[in-house]
């Protein structure tokens, strides 16, 4: 049977089948209420994660990068979806039905270790975005927010899809898009960013503002201190 590492960056290494979506930006991958029948592994892009309730007041309960699963509801016995997920920009996911995915952790162990992990460290991080949205200013969750969506590369800067707009920075860090256009403004004023083609991320602001790793943890916490010094 074919081996991967734990450090495998995609569920394609490992001995089992998957169906490859691609979705454009604002597309679905499924919506609240649908069957739950299978789980998806995202290779490219992001993904809102967004629930409605009965009143059709709508919350953004996460955001989804590379190498992380959703939908995974299903193995604990849902039948329905519980939340929306919509590309963020262009996306690329890998379709695991819930049957092969049962079948998969229970027979590939080497699997079960990385999906686990997978699923704690996404768990970590939603709990900390809660407490971010809970306990910070909206600038501190627009760094935040940033930060999460941003794409490393090799250059001074971290970019952001230009596709990722104000409306939906705000939904994200829960304030209206006028609000999410002055704090914007404030971080060009400060350097912490810069409009070109796209959003630039000063990588500067990263280093002090991203995380330091606790000695007794392996997941660190950002610093959000500069942005209240400047």
């Amino acid at each position: 049977m074919k081996q991967t590492s734990l450090n495998s960056k995609s569920v394609a290494g490992f001995n089992f089948p998957t169906i490859i979506i691609n979705r454009y930006r604002n597309e679905s991958f499924y919506s609240q209420g649908e069957p739950a029948d299978a789980v998806l592994y995202l290779e490219n892009g992001h993904v809102k994660l967004a629930t409605v309730s009965g009143e059709g007041k709508q919350a953004v309960v996460g955001i989804l990068g590379p190498g992380e699963f959703f939908g995974e509801s299903c193995l604990a016995g849902r039948t329905q979806r519980d939340s929306s997920a919509t590309a963020l920009s262009n996306c690329v996911a890998r379709k695991i039905p819930k049957a092969e995915m049962l079948l998969a952790l229970k027979k590939q162990p080497q699997f079960s270790e990385f999906f686990l992990a997978s699923v704690l460290a996404r768990k970590i991080r939603l709990e900390e975005d809660l407490a971010d949205q809970i306990c910070n200013p909206c600038e501190v969750r627009l760094a935040r927010a940033l930060l999460l969506l941003a794409e490393f590369g090799q250059s001074a800067h971290a970019t952001v899809d230009p596709k990722v707009d104000q409306h939906t920075l705000a939904a994200i860090v829960g304030t209206t898009q006028p609000r999410i256009s002055v704090l914007l403004h404030r971080f060009k004023e400060r350097g912490f960013v810069e409009c070109v083609d796209r959003l630039l991320i000063n990588r500067a602001l990263l280093a002090r503002v991203c995380v330091r790793g606790a000695r007794n943890s392996q997941h660190s916490r950002p610093d959000y201190s500069i942005l209240n010094s400047a």
